[in-house]
């Protein structure tokens, strides 16, 4: 494996002296994985050179550049990594002096970008939580295999990141520094919890596949439908999931129509404008396998530029693939606080690219104007029908 290893860095340059490329887009090329084409460009004594230089600072989210990730976008050769211990829950828990980041978190086909603070970093047996005033975070440690300090030079100047994959190779989270940021403090973060073992390279296991999906005849559907009328938290959902055996597409497939209603997946663009237009806020859910990232609140700027979805607003972003929605659906489930609503979409393969819900607290019940926005919907696509 060196020398493949050792030929990483060269290719990856000449990639990117022919042009813009990002960190995603080169791997891809390079027939890599984003982890292992991090993983290539470890170097503990040129990445604290490069921190030590006085120009370095963070970055702004471009706005003008409504495009996948495109804080990633690189045009230079200059590209150092640091390999980090996996103390996942301390590293977090220890974010809070770097002051003001950018969070992101994707999935194949979305993007989730959020500005703000680590802050109240916790964690239980199953679940990491970051819950400040603007990063709201639920993250699964047990899918984070590898995680680097990042230096990189782009377009706009150096930029520093935290970055975290799967045993894969893929993404699971990003955390990228700004031009406010505190770099002395992602200096000292990076030093104290550096890795033993600085050696180049990772091996990219893959992924155990997806379990089959039982076939429709094989489950009990009244049960499944008595056990969803008697929800008494949208939490215990995946628990529902889980004793009867279906996956999340197949459990809306099979619910009871007063719950469950599949919509085109044009409406995902209808409904983020209105909920800009009438002010609602909102809950917007992106995750993978490693984690859940959340927006809470009113959503202002919504672009559709083919296939790309996009919200610009200051301190949020997102960008969705349209073409890759699969199906898309209003989802409704009884709390003890009264129905909760949200608005579901899914790719080909039944995994979850975004959800969207009413802003809303437990013992709060659901926003009217974010129900009436999808019972319009609703209503609409019943006329269609009739």
């Amino acid at each position: 494996m060196q020398g493949p290893v050792q030929t990483i860095p060269l290719a990856f340059s000449r990639l990117k002296r022919e042009g813009f490329i990002r960190q995603l887009d080169a791997a891809q090329r390079l027939n890599l994985s984003e982890g292992e084409l991090i993983a290539a460009h470890v170097h503990q004594k040129a990445f604290f050179q490069i921190l030590s230089q006085p120009e370095v600072s963070g970055i702004h989210l471009d706005h003008s550049q409504p495009q996948h990730e495109s804080v990633e976008i690189c045009t230079a050769d200059d590209l150092s990594a640091l390999r980090l211990r996996p103390d996942w829950h301390t590293l977090m828990a220890s974010l809070e002096p770097i002051g003001e980041v950018m969070a992101l978190t994707r999935n194949a086909y979305c993007v989730h970008e959020k500005i703000g603070l680590y802050q109240n970093a916790t964690v239980t047996e199953r679940v990491g939580v970051v819950a400040s005033a603007n990063i709201d975070l639920r993250a699964f440690y047990s899918k984070w295999a590898h995680g680097f300090a990042v230096s990189e030079m782009t377009s706009r100047g150096r930029q520093h990141s935290l970055q975290f994959f799967d045993v894969s190779g893929v993404a699971i989270h990003k955390i990228y520094l700004r031009e406010d940021s505190n770099v002395q403090a992602y200096q000292h973060l990076a030093k104290q919890f550096a890795a033993d073992s600085q050696q180049p390279g990772l091996y990219a296991e893959p992924l155990a596949p997806k379990p089959p999906e039982q076939a429709d005849q094989q489950i009990d559907v009244q049960a499944l439908h008595q056990a969803w009328a008697g929800l008494r938290d949208t939490h215990d959902f995946f628990s529902l999931l889980k004793s009867h055996g279906v996956s999340r597409v197949q459990a809306l497939r099979l619910a009871q129509p007063k719950f469950v209603q599949q919509v085109p997946r044009a409406e995902m663009i209808r409904m983020l404008t209105a909920a800009a237009a009438r002010e609602i806020p909102v809950m917007v859910f992106v995750g993978n396998h490693g984690m859940l990232q959340i927006h809470s609140g009113r959503i202002h700027k919504v672009s559709y530029a083919k296939p790309w979805l996009n919200v610009l607003d200051a301190s949020f972003n997102l960008h969705l693939r349209m073409d890759h929605i699969d199906t898309a659906w209003i989802v409704k489930k009884p709390t003890v606080d009264g129905v909760v609503t949200s608005f579901e979409v899914f790719d080909a393969q039944g995994d979850a690219i975004a959800m969207l819900f009413g802003l809303r607290k437990p013992g709060q019940r659901e926003l009217s104007a974010w129900r009436e926005l999808l019972d319009d919907i609703q209503d609409t696509q019943h006329a269609c029908a009739t």
